[in-house]
């Protein structure tokens, strides 16, 4: 039985994580299913966008508990070695590696407990969507590790310097939804029951452009902040004049010269 399943709603593929028993906490297991997950979706030809989202369970004390990904698996790394950890932190990188660099744009939708390997891994993905309910948060140095799946990196380069050694070096595990907003963690907050809806709205919005050019776009923007401006400058270049190959291109710009007011919709072939 899989805790990570995949439904392909349309060019959108919702990717979504079930393993509620440890509130998602990313294990070597589970960091195997993703990846297995990914490749799944990267073979589908047709989505053009992928959602990742958590789930949800009633506890003993019938409340329904949300989460996203509550982190990595304390259970499996409170007996590592010097060489497991390394390893255990290089796999979980090289998932979220795959996940920032896959050739279509994911969005996570946030739905609950977004911490340490969590928030790690949402980082990861293109946009980020949050619950009002959510929580973030890197807890790792009240562990007695760092983070170890681009927490590092990633959280510095997306909220700021300051604000990112502030989450780290406290290992507070409660900065809001509205606080991840605000310091531009994720895009936007919406109530829980209209999370799902939103993230869907905006995958499609997405998924009705011309595949390539987003494609294309994903990459250029990735390699270009690794990078000075000139050479992300000539690398978006080359890229542009790349789009000029494809039959989308074609099709785009002659449906925009169409003046024909009853034109069909516009639907790109991904060619």
């Amino acid at each position: 039985m899989t805790d990570v399943v995949v439904e392909k709603k349309g060019h959108v593929a919702v990717v979504k994580i079930e393993h509620m028993k440890a509130m998602n906490a990313l294990s070597t297991d589970m960091y195997g299913q993703l990846e297995e997950a990914f490749d799944e979706v990267a073979a589908m030809d047709d989505v053009y966008c992928v959602v990742l989202t958590g789930s949800s369970m009633v506890n003993k004390k019938g409340k329904t508990v949300n989460s996203f990904v509550a982190g990595a698996d304390i259970s499996e790394m409170s007996t590592l070695s010097v060489e497991e950890g390394k390893k255990f932190g290089n796999n979980g990188n090289r998932v979220c590696w795959k996940i920032e660099n896959f050739k279509r744009p994911v969005i996570a939708a946030i739905n609950g407990f977004c911490l340490g390997g969590g928030c790690e891994l949402a980082m990861s993905c293109d946009i980020r969507l949050a619950s009002d309910n959510a929580l973030f948060g890197q807890p790792e140095v009240g562990l007695g590790i760092t983070p170890g799946c681009g927490g590092t990196q990633r959280l510095a380069r997306i909220v700021g310097l300051g604000k990112a050694k502030e989450l780290i070096y406290t290992a507070r595990g409660n900065y809001t939804a509205q606080q991840a907003l605000e310091m531009g963690l994720v895009n936007y907050v919406y109530p829980l029951e209209q999370l799902m809806d939103e993230a869907m709205k905006l995958a499609e919005e997405i998924a009705a452009q011309a595949p390539i050019a987003v494609a294309l776009c994903k990459e250029a923007i990735n390699v270009g902040m690794q990078t000075d401006l000139n050479s992300a400058l000539k690398l978006e270049g080359n890229i542009f004049g790349e789009c000029f190959a494809t039959e989308d291109q074609k099709y785009g710009m002659a449906y925009f010269l169409d003046k024909n007011k009853e034109k069909p919709a516009k639907e790109f072939k991904n060619k």
